[in-house]
């Protein structure tokens, strides 16, 4: 089978469902913003040897691909014709909650926050800050999406908590790897 299909040498796109929308739309930016978080977080695995973690990460490279699903199915292609959903799978509370479950953890281990951190703490952790900031991206692309679009509340919840997961992890890898986080304190301006 080859990669390349030809069908959108004119900037256009199918999403899940048949319809043909051009590449700049809402709803091919979140979903190109998710498969970009996705990257992102591979990318981070690589530079992590915790198993823990990379489990953790796993599980949410999979789950990214369910809400870039969900991303990708226009709400009027949700229903197949006999009422059931197009998709087998959608991101629910309890992934949400495994999230909190995950930062409480982590948590525990780090110190309490004074200070804004700058993106830091060795190749890992700032791997991991980057991933935050696609995070919240792909959050507000989602937004975006749905002031035109309805899109299912879980899916910005799920990537809000995913956003400060990525935050807490980056603490907890710059931790375990013992490398410095660095601090923005206002009055050690150098």
């Amino acid at each position: 089978m080859k990669i390349y299909t030809k069908t959108g040498d004119k900037g256009e796109t199918s999403l899940y469902g048949g319809t043909r929308v051009s590449k700049a739309a809402a709803r091919v930016e979140s979903y190109g913003t998710l498969d970009e978080l996705n990257a992102f977080i591979g990318l981070a695995k690589a530079e992590i040897s915790d198993e823990k973690v990379l489990n953790q990460l796993k599980k949410i490279q999979f789950d990214l691909f369910t809400v870039g699903s969900e991303a990708a199915t226009p709400t009027d292609k949700m229903l197949l014709a006999n009422g059931k959903s197009r998709l087998d799978l959608m991101i629910s509370e309890k992934e949400i909650t495994e999230l909190e479950y995950w930062m409480d953890d982590f948590d525990t281990e780090l110190e309490p926050l004074k200070f804004f951190i700058l993106p830091s703490g060795g190749k890992a952790a700032a791997t991991l800050h980057v991933c935050r900031t696609v995070c919240r991206r792909a959050e507000r692309s989602m937004v975006f999406l749905n002031e035109t679009e309805e899109v299912r509340p879980e899916l910005i919840k799920y990537l809000n908590r995913l956003s400060d997961y990525l935050f807490i992890l980056a603490r907890y890898i710059s931790k375990i790897s013992n490398e410095k986080e660095e601090f923005w304190n206002p009055s050690e301006r150098t």
